[in-house]
């Protein structure tokens, strides 16, 4: 018998509508991993400190390591998988690649999340703002140096190529 209490679900996940029933005190980085085998979101800390689960809930950056997956009641989660035609991300990746912002990896999918938030979010970020708004996710393996300049990179040829006001 099982006497666990349980709640019904429905949000939608990277463009496709989910319903599941999952425990209250479910997460949704559990969630994502587990019943909907997106395991592009890393656990790191279990605390919302790394920000290597960082995911959109509703395009806003969320550690989904310390957010209840049922608090995501009819909201909009993407997880990396779901930026494959995303020129904002495509633009990312190849900054990170240039940059040499990749080493062991752990902490790129919300690296990358994160750093399309400030692309999209804060066009004119400069160099402190890039630094802090990457303050809540940690990287052990790049010292950020190539992080910043991989975004600073995507948002000076967006300024170039008229994307967002100068």
């Amino acid at each position: 018998m099982n006497d666990k209490p349980t709640s019904p679900l429905a949000l939608t996940v990277n463009g496709r509508e989910v319903s599941a029933v999952v425990e209250p005190r479910t997460h949704l980085a559990d969630f994502l991993r587990e019943q909907q085998l997106l395991t592009g979101t890393n656990i790191g800390c279990e605390q919302g400190v790394c920000g290597a689960c960082t995911v959109l809930v509703d395009g806003v950056p969320t550690r989904s390591c310390i957010t209840w997956a049922v608090s995501c009641q009819g909201a909009e989660v993407r997880t990396i998988e779901s930026f494959d035609e995303d020129e904002t991300m495509a633009e990312l990746r190849a900054a990170f690649t240039a940059e040499h912002a990749l080493q062991c990896g752990y902490c790129t999918p919300g690296m990358l999340a994160t750093a399309r938030d400030i692309v999209t979010r804060l066009p004119q970020a400069d160099e402190a703002r890039i630094r802090l708004e990457l303050s809540g996710n940690l990287c052990r393996c790049t010292g950020y140096v190539g992080l910043v300049r991989a975004i600073g990179r995507v948002l000076e040829a967006r300024r170039q190529r008229n994307l967002v006001e100068a």
